[in-house]
């Protein structure tokens, strides 16, 4: 299958809720690699390679969050190339 990678950013009450463990935990499910970090203007942003089909459901997932969430925006870049940077599972960054 071909592998793509998506840069997510993520707006609404997305800091607090579990959003970061709520991604992590997916992410593992659909055997995604990559990362996910709260930025400090109140966003979360989320670096997802896999299969194109996991990722799509994984991007399904992230547009609704964990309960406690509100997603009100999901803005989403398909990267073109997969960059050389190795991903070792998908991480929280801090």
């Amino acid at each position: 299958m071909d592998k793509i990678q998506k840069q997510l950013r993520i707006t609404g009450r997305v800091q607090g809720v579990g959003f970061r463990h709520f991604t992590r935990q997916n992410a593992r499910e659909l055997g995604i690699s990559g990362w996910v970090k709260n930025l400090k203007n109140g966003e979360v942003e989320a670096l997802l390679e896999g299969d194109v089909k996991n990722v799509d459901e994984m991007t399904k997932r992230l547009k609704s969050g964990p309960v406690a969430a509100r997603v009100d925006e999901l803005h989403e870049v398909e990267r073109k190339e997969i960059s050389d940077q190795s991903f070792d599972g998908f991480t929280v960054k801090r």
